[in-house]
């Protein structure tokens, strides 16, 4: 079978891209490696997403999952090769099934930079946020540390200093890899700490997180500082090398897209986290999933002319 489009992603771009792609009457297969919903599933609550107060991440995910369940094929499996043959879109996955389409939306999103210390796994979600505009507003009152040198993180430090009693800003090197601005207004920050030349060694705590401890990359002195939640912010990773032959990625890996989501391939788009962007966050990546879904009927209807 060829179908009209084929989504690689199962995480709010991927399946915001599905619903529109049904509700235009395109056959539509979605294919997931791992579980729906994306980063945002491992989320103990949303609460920036519109209509919805409150939610976990992973009700939000199953919830848009109900929506579309019914109308698309779905597969679980890892798409390893892409290539372009004859007009059609032939995908290659891990299992050596092939799949065909017309045209192709690339939602494979990023996965958040770990530490990869002891106890990491185990305090995901409970005492360890990746984004603090997601989970800032949970330690309002509280004592936080912020770990990273760039500008998301020092971003992310002046939201929380606006929201916690205070903030230690923990980086690895002996300055920030940020921009001046930013710079400038977290040094006239009261409530934020900043200390230079830490390595990350260890999460402390038993059942929820208390502290984290480092060693002073300079002194080797160790030091352990407590927090109620530590926000880990040295970068993502896109997983994109698969797909280079037919869409070009930046120096970081992301895919090189603007809002129209549409490649150098022609039929061949990318939504989400995936592709270069200025924010990262479950709106925009919902905002991406229509836009790519909607040219990608465009694409279909001119190629059926």
């Amino acid at each position: 079978m060829i179908y009209d489009i084929m989504i690689i992603g199962s995480g709010m771009a991927g399946m915001t891209a599905a619903l529109y792609a049904k509700r235009n009457n395109k056959s539509v297969l979605l294919i997931e490696k791992e579980s729906i919903g994306g980063q945002i599933a491992s989320s103990p609550k949303v609460e920036n997403y519109p209509t919805i107060p409150a939610m976990s991440g992973m009700d939000l995910s199953a919830k848009v999952f109900e929506q579309i369940e019914d109308y698309v094929e779905f597969d679980l499996d890892t798409v390893v090769s892409l290539v372009k043959e004859d007009g059609v879109f032939i995908a290659k996955t891990e299992y050596g099934t092939e799949h065909r389409a017309l045209s192709v939306i690339i939602a494979n999103g990023v996965k958040h930079r770990k530490l990869n210390l002891p106890n990491e796994e185990k305090f995901l979600g409970n005492g360890i946020s990746f984004c603090a505009v997601c989970d800032g507003a949970f330690y309002k009152g509280e004592d936080v540390l912020l770990i990273g040198d760039a500008n998301t993180a020092l971003q992310y430090a002046l939201l929380l200093s606006d929201l916690c009693k205070s903030v230690r800003v923990c980086t690895l090197f002996d300055k920030f890899f940020a921009d001046e601005i930013y710079v400038n207004a977290l040094k006239n920050r009261e409530n934020v700490t900043v200390v230079h030349n830490l390595a990350s060694i260890n999460y402390l705590g038993d059942d929820v997180l208390t502290g984290v401890e480092f060693k002073n990359t300079q002194t080797g002195e160790i030091v352990r500082y407590d927090c109620k939640g530590v926000f880990v912010a040295i970068g993502q990773i896109p997983d994109n090398k698969a797909f280079a032959n037919l869409a070009d990625l930046d120096k970081m890996g992301y895919f090189i897209a603007d809002e129209t989501c549409r490649t150098r391939t022609e039929g061949l788009f990318v939504a989400g986290d995936t592709r270069t962007k200025s924010y990262r966050q479950l709106t925009t990546a919902a905002a991406d999933g229509a836009n790519a879904a909607l040219a990608a009927c465009d694409y279909i209807l001119k190629l059926k002319k």
